[in-house]
C-alpha cells in the first residue's frame, strides 16, 4: 500500500512525500500501522551533514504500532497486537541475541522509514515484543520511547554498573541522557548528577530524580564533579553525547573503579591509550540491546510506574516533520513526536 513519510535528501531537506508501496518482503516481516512517530536525537547527524547523505533516504528508526500483516514464517506475532522493536531487528536466536546484545544480532538488520503512518519490520518474531492489550492513547508516547531513547538511557545505566545507593553523573541532557537519569533513579542510585545548562531540561531531570545540576562543562565540568565527591568522581557516568568533548568528560569525572556507559553515537571521538590505562575507568557502551530490556521496560510503562514520555515536548502533525527536526536542531524542542 502506498504510504507517506520523510525523506532526507541533503543536509536540512528533509521532505514528507509519497514512498513505494509497503508490502511483506521477507516470510519473516511483519507490517505495522504507527500511531505516532519521533524524531531522535542521532538523526540530527545526517540532518546537519555531520554523517553524509548519499540518495534520498527514508528516514526514522523508533516506531511502536498495531501489527496489520507478517509473513508466513511468523509464530509469536499476529495482527491486531499492539508492539514495539528495536532500531534494529534481530533473530533473538543467534549467540550474541542469546548473550543480550541483540544490536549485534549476526543477522541484524537496521529498520528504516519509521517516520511515517507505516513501516516494516524484519524478523519480526525476535524483534517485536505485544503489550499485553491495546494500550490507551496516553500510554502510546511512553510505549514510543522504548524503542530507543528509553531502552538506550536504560542500557547506558546497566553499561555504568548502576548499583542502589551509588552516585551516578550524566553527560547529556537530550532525551536520552534525561532518560539516563530516569533510569539510574529506578535502579536505585542515591545521588544523581545531571549535567545541565538548559532550565526546561534541568527542570524534567529534576522530575526524573536527578539529586544535582551542574551547569559547567569540559574540564570545568569534571572539577565540579570531583568536588562534589570527595575529590574522585563518581560510581557510574552515563556519557549520552558522542562528541570529544563529552567523552573525555565523562571519563574524567569517573572515580577509579568506575563505569563509564557510553551511548553517544561517537562522531570523531579518539581516547589517549596511556590516559585511559591510568584512570582505572572501566568502559562499557555501544548500540542499545534495546530487545533484551523491553518486557521490562513495557511493564514498567504499563503498570504507570515510569513515564518516559514526557520527555517529548513539542507534538505536530506527521506532515510538518521538518518543522520538527529544525526545532530539534536548533535545541528549541527536546523531542519531537509527530501524529499520522
Amino acid at each position: 500500500m502506498s504510504i507517506k513519510g520523510a525523506v532526507l535528501y541533503a543536509p536540512r531537506d528533509v521532505r514528507f512525500e509519497e514512498q513505494p508501496d509497503l508490502t511483506i518482503v521477507e516470510p519473516t516481516d511483519a507490517v505495522i500501522r504507527i500511531p505516532a512517530a519521533c524524531v531522535c536525537g542521532s538523526d540530527l547527524w545526517p540532518y546537519r551533514g555531520i554523517e553524509p547523505v548519499t540518495q534520498p533516504t527514508p528516514m526514522g528508526h523508533e516506531y511502536c504500532g498495531i501489527v496489520e500483516e507478517v509473513g508466513p514464517a511468523v509464530t509469536s506475532i499476529r495482527p491486531g497486537q499492539f508492539v514495539i522493536g528495536s532500531f534494529f531487528a534481530s533473530d533473538n536466536t543467534c549467540l550474541n541475541c542469546r548473550a543480550g546484545y541483540q544490536s549485534s544480532c549476526q543477522h541484524r538488520q537496521l529498520v528504516r522509514g519509521a517516520q511515517a503512518s507505516r513501516t516494516r519490520v524484519p524478523l519480526a518474531d525476535g524483534t517485536l515484543v505485544a503489550t499485553p492489550e491495546l494500550p490507551p492513547n496516553d500510554l502510546v508516547p511512553s510505549l514510543l520511547t522504548l524503542s530507543d531513547v528509553m531502552g538506550t538511557g536504560w542500557f547506558a545505566a546497566v553499561a555504568a554498573n548502576v548499583r542502589p545507593g551509588s552516585t551516578v553523573a550524566v553527560v547529556g541532557d537530550g532525551a536520552v541522557g534525561l532518560l539516563g537519569v530516569l533510569s539510574a533513579k529506578q535502579m536505585g542510585a542515591k545521588r544523581i548528577i545531571a549535567m545541565s545548562r538548559h532550565e526546561a531540561r534541568q527542570r524534567l531531570a529534576r522530575e526524573f530524580g536527578a539529586t544535582d545540576i551542574v551547569t559547567e562543562r569540559g574540564d570545568e565540568g569534571v572539577s565540579r564533579i570531583k568536588e562534589m565527591t570527595g575529590g574522585v568522581g563518581a560510581d557510574s557516568v552515563l556519557e549520552c553525547v558522542g562528541t570529544p568533548e563529552s567523552m573525555l568528560q565523562a571519563i574524567g569525572a569517573t572515580r577509579p573503579g568506575g563505569s563509564v556507559g557510553y551511548v553517544g553515537v561517537p562522531q570523531g571521538v579518539q581516547l589517549e591509550g596511556q590516559a585511559l590505562f591510568f584512570s582505572h575507568v572501566r568502559l562499557h557502551g555501544g548500540p542499545a540491546p534495546v530487545r533484551r530490556f523491553l518486557p521490562q521496560l513495557i511493564d514498567l510503562v504499563w503498570n504507570r510506574q515510569i513515564d518516559p514520555g514526557k520527555v517529548f515536548d513539542l507534538t505536530l502533525p506527521l506532515e510538518r516533520v521538518a518543522e520538527g527536526y529544525r526545532a530539534m536542531d536548533e535545541r528549541r524542542a527536546i523531542k519531537a513526536l509527530l501524529c499520522p
